[in-house]
């Protein structure tokens, strides 16, 4: 039984469900007979996850830098848990947009915790931040969740705040109600996501237009996992916070295991070994490193496994064949995977 069946008949307030990790969330807890209401912004891409699984849950669009509809939505639906992951998540584009970044990271996760307190059924939170959030030293060694916050670009910084704002809120407010955890995880890849400006998708984007691929940073390494990989966690997690066990309320890693953290170019190898229409090159005079991104950025997940029990079920290669098999069906064969190898990653 899946987490002590604690989702049968939950109700589950989930921001940013269209997007990416949440589409592929909202499918697992739908599994668990839960019931959801999600907020987000419209569907992020076309084609998008969430409208291909078809999920039948309460769906309101709404911005979560707007705290009234926000408020209102989560009064109105009483939810017990949330799970918070609506966000701007691009690098690169925070450089673009400092101030829509800043807001809807920094104020968009105040707004929400805000209306948790505000909202009597809410029993536990669970703010998704990222790995970035962290002051990058370019370690070879993985971050652990008591080391410094910090972060360069717009995008990393407002995620550094959304850590210190959960935990002043977590310190401000605590009542015996209110378990709040924060969850940072790698880069997270899988079918279904169709975002600008990330590895995956940029590369099935190229293979389905019979065009070349040039890797920006092709020695950078990432902590590079399955989608399902920190969702197992993010669930996990909840489960001890509405059982009310206060230990759990900070923060967690959930990052693959250290021989997983491979270079951007060695992801695109393993890639193009599932999918012969993947072709790449590699820059040779990047004009956009004022742009700065990390070279190095690796997480440890000593924590989740000493105290969750919670580790990394599949090997790099084997996200790498999952996420590349998922996009060839979709796009040869018209089929969605995604209740499929959620079955197969529960079984494995």
């Amino acid at each position: 039984m899946q987490f002590d069946n604690i989702y049968n008949n939950r109700r589950i307030f989930l921001t940013g469900h269209t997007g990416f990790k949440g589409s592929w969330l909202t499918a697992w807890l739908l599994r668990l007979n839960a019931k959801i209401c999600g907020f987000s912004l419209d569907t992020p891409s076309n084609p998008n996850h969430f409208s291909l699984l078809q999920n039948k849950i309460a769906d309101c669009r709404g911005d979560i830098r707007d705290f009234n509809q926000l408020n209102i939505c989560l009064r109105e639906f009483e939810p017990e848990i949330v799970f918070h992951l609506a966000a701007q998540p691009i690098v690169r584009l925070s450089y673009d947009e400092p101030l829509r970044t800043f807001d809807t990271n920094i104020m968009g996760t105040a707004n929400l915790l805000e209306a948790c307190r505000n909202t009597p059924s809410v029993q536990a939170a669970l703010i998704i931040t990222t790995d970035k959030c962290y002051e990058n030293k370019e370690w070879i060694w993985g971050y652990r969740e008591n080391d410094h916050l910090g972060g360069h670009d717009p995008y990393s910084a407002s995620k550094a705040c959304a850590e210190i704002i959960t935990s002043s809120f977590r310190s401000s407010f605590a009542d015996g109600r209110l378990f709040i955890a924060t969850c940072r995880a790698g880069n997270v890849i899988g079918g279904g996501d169709w975002a600008n400006d990330r590895l995956i998708p940029d590369l099935i984007r190229a293979a389905t237009t019979n065009n070349t691929i040039t890797l920006r940073m092709p020695n950078a390494i990432r902590p590079w996992q399955h989608v399902l990989e920190p969702l197992q966690g993010y669930l996990t997690l909840g489960q001890k916070l509405l059982e009310k066990k206060n230990d759990f309320a900070e923060a967690w890693n959930f990052g693959p295991d250290a021989n997983d953290n491979l270079s951007v170019e060695n992801i695109t190898k393993l890639a193009a070994k599932y999918w012969n229409k993947i072709k790449y090159n590699t820059i040779t005079n990047n004009q956009n490193q004022y742009k700065h991104e990390a070279v190095n950025l690796i997480l440890d997940n000593a924590k989740a496994k000493r105290k969750l029990n919670w580790k990394p079920k599949w090997s790099l290669e084997k996200t790498i064949e999952k996420t590349i098999t998922w996009y060839k069906n979709y796009y040869e064969k018209n089929q969605i995977q995604t209740l499929k190898q959620i079955e197969e990653y529960i079984n494995s």
